[in-house]
C-alpha cells in the first residue's frame, strides 16, 4: 500500500515538474517579449518627449510668454484622457494592461492661442497626448515585467525543488521500499527451503525405515525360501518326488530377487527426478 502511495506522488510529482516547466518557458518567452517592447517603448518615448520639448519651445515662442494660466482657465471638468485597465492571462499569471482613451469630442485648448501661436498650441497638445500616451504603454510594461519577474522566481524556484529535493527523495523511498521487499521476499524463500528441506529429511527418513522392513520382509522371505528348498532336497534324498515343488521354490526364490531389483531401480529414477526439479526451482527462483 506504502508502495503504492509512493508512487503514486512520484507520478504527480513528474506531472507538477512538467507544467511548472512549461509555464516557466512560457512566462520566460513573455518576458523576453516583454523586455523587447520596454526597449522599443522607452527609446520612442526619448524621441516624442524630444519632439514635445520642441512643440513647447515653439509654442512659447509664438506666443511670446507663458501660456500656462490660459491653459489652466481652459480646462473643464470632463476629463479627454482617460486610463483605462484590463486583466491578460498569461499561463494562469494575470498581468494588468493600461489602455489611453481618448475623447475627441472634449477640445480644452479650442480657444488657446485665439490672438496667436493657435497652430503651434494645437501641434504641442497632438504631440504630449501621444507622449502621454507613450508613457501609458510603457507604464504598463513596466508593470507586466515587474509581476512577470517575480512569478518566474517562484515558479523556477518550485520547478528546482520539485525536481532537486522531491522527486529524487521519492524515488529514493521507493527503492527503499523495493529493497526491503525483496529482503522480506528472499526471507521467506528461505524459510521455505527450510521447511522443504526438513520435510524432505522427514519423508526420506520414513522411506529408509520402510525400505529397511522391506529388506527384512525380503530377507525373511528368502530365507524361508531356502529353507524349504533345503528341506525338499533332503525330502528328495529319502526318495520323495518333489522336483515340482523344488522347480516352484527357485522360481518363487528369483521372483523374489527380480522384484527386489525392479523396485531399487525404480527408486533410483525417481532420486534422479526429484534431484533435477528441485535444481530447476532454484534456477528459477534465483
Amino acid at each position: 500500500m506504502t508502495l503504492g502511495v509512493m508512487k503514486g506522488k512520484l507520478k504527480g510529482a513528474q506531472t507538477g515538474h512538467s507544467l511548472l516547466k512549461r509555464k516557466s518557458e512560457a512566462l520566460t518567452k513573455r518576458f523576453r517579449d516583454i523586455t523587447k517592447r520596454i526597449d522599443d517603448a522607452k527609446r520612442k518615448m526619448g524621441r516624442v518627449m524630444q519632439t514635445a520639448a520642441f512643440s513647447l519651445a515653439e509654442v512659447s515662442y509664438a506666443t511670446g510668454g507663458n501660456i500656462g494660466f490660459q491653459v489652466q482657465e481652459s480646462i473643464s471638468n470632463n476629463a479627454r484622457f482617460k486610463v483605462k485597465a484590463r486583466q491578460e492571462n498569461v499561463s494562469g499569471v494575470y498581468l494588468p494592461q493600461f489602455e489611453a482613451d481618448i475623447n475627441e469630442s472634449i477640445n480644452d485648448f479650442k480657444m488657446t492661442g485665439l490672438g496667436r501661436g493657435g497652430q503651434q498650441v494645437q501641434r504641442a497638445r497632438e504631440v504630449y497626448s501621444k507622449a502621454v500616451e507613450t508613457l501609458v504603454d510603457l507604464a504598463s510594461l513596466q508593470t507586466a515585467f515587474v509581476i512577470l519577474d517575480d512569478v518566474i522566481k517562484v515558479t523556477n524556484r518550485r520547478v528546482n525543488a520539485i525536481e532537486h529535493v522531491i522527486i529524487p527523495r521519492t524515488e529514493n523511498t521507493i527503492s527503499y521500499i523495493n529493497s526491503e521487499l525483496d529482503e522480506l521476499d528472499r526471507e521467506e524463500f528461505y524459510r521455505l527451503k527450510k521447511v522443504q528441506e526438513k520435510k524432505q529429511i522427514a519423508v526420506a527418513a520414513a522411506d529408509a525405515e520402510a525400505k529397511a522392513k522391506k529388506l527384512k520382509a525380503e530377507k525373511e522371505r528368502l530365507e524361508a525360501l531356502e529353507l524349504k528348498k533345503a528341506q525338499l532336497e533332503a525330502a528328495k534324498e529319502n526318495g520323495e518326488d518333489v522336483k515340482e515343488q523344488i522347480k516352484e521354490t527357485e522360481e518363487a526364490k528369483a521372483a523374489v530377487v527380480e522384484e527386489s531389483v525392479v523396485e531399487e531401480e525404480k527408486e533410483e529414477e525417481e532420486e534422479q527426478s526429484g534431484d533435477l526439479v528441485a535444481q530447476t526451482e532454484d534456477d528459477v527462483i534465483f
